[in-house]
């Protein structure tokens, strides 16, 4: 079975878990979406990377769901949704998936 790359369960967990908890309405959901797919990448990113630049991924990526929500106020839920995941996905592919 092919391993989906770590950029993409990063990105797909913030999109998914912001999508989840808008068209559900239940940000608890959205909110475990989140955490299910941070908790894969970053089991992917210590096995890929190492545990220092798993840490630092888990950081990246907790500060861009946290940073998305200013940056909607000024461009927008999805946009900032999309910057943040494009951003983190490229983070991951460059600490951890490049390698592989």
């Amino acid at each position: 079975m092919a391993k989906i790359p770590s950029a993409a369960v990063a990105a797909g967990g913030l999109v998914g878990g912001y999508g989840v908890a808008r068209w559900t309405r239940k940000r608890q959901l959205g909110g475990a979406v989140l955490a299910v797919a941070g908790a894969a990448a970053a089991q992917q990113w210590r096995q890929q990377a190492g545990g220092k630049a798993a840490g630092a991924l888990t950081a990246t990526y907790v500060a861009a769901f946290a940073g998305s929500h200013p940056l909607a106020k000024k461009v927008g839920a999805w946009p900032a949704v999309f910057a943040v995941a494009g951003a983190m996905a490229l983070a991951s592919w460059a600490a951890a998936d490049r390698r592989g």
